[in-house]
């Protein structure tokens, strides 16, 4: 058997890598399954104010269910006796339970940036999320809507503007 000063650190480590594997990416590149070939709608607008904010980490159960098992596996080997085992297995496991709910709630937690955008024709909508593209306030934005809201630069100019989308007779007949 495994000596305690060798296995404890190694259960951490495995607890740890588990419930980082678990965090949702922090990206707005990233779709859930069930928004592949769902349809959705994309307005228009610009950025009129921005502020970064900070995203809380999740508490979904799923960090204190591996460390109390980890931690009861890991406690049940101290001692010599069913007794001994059975006491180092349920403090482990207690143990366990607070250490992986607070390392998923620090790998699930972030920075993100509330942006208020003025959308083409209507009110003014706030939306959170990463800034991966180097936003800032004036920019022209995409709001696709599908199984979450994002912002992508908009690829499209300005109402009014004469642009995309063209009107009737935007293109020459050819005759």
């Amino acid at each position: 058997m495994m000596p305690l000063s060798r296995l404890l650190p190694l259960s951490v480590l495995l607890l740890a890598s588990s419930l980082a594997a678990c965090a949702p990416a922090a990206q707005n590149s990233t779709v859930s399954a069930y928004a592949v070939g769902a349809q959705g709608y994309v307005t228009y607008g610009t950025i009129v104010g921005m502020r970064p904010v900070q995203v809380t980490g999740t508490r979904s159960g799923l960090g204190v269910g591996a460390g109390a098992i980890a931690g009861g596996l890991v406690g049940s080997t101290v001692g010599r006796g069913w007794r001994a085992n059975t006491v180092g297995g349920v403090a482990g496991a207690l143990i366990g339970g607070l250490a992986g709910a607070a390392i998923e709630e620090g790998v699930t937690s972030g920075q993100a940036v509330e942006f208020t955008i003025q959308e083409d024709g209507g009110q003014p909508i706030a939306v959170v999320q990463t800034n991966e593209l180097a936003f800032q306030v004036g920019e022209r934005v995409a709001i696709s809507r599908t199984d979450r809201v994002r912002l992508s630069r908009a690829a499209v100019p300005p109402p009014g503007s004469g642009g995309y989308p063209p009107g009737p007779g935007a293109y020459p007949s050819g005759k």
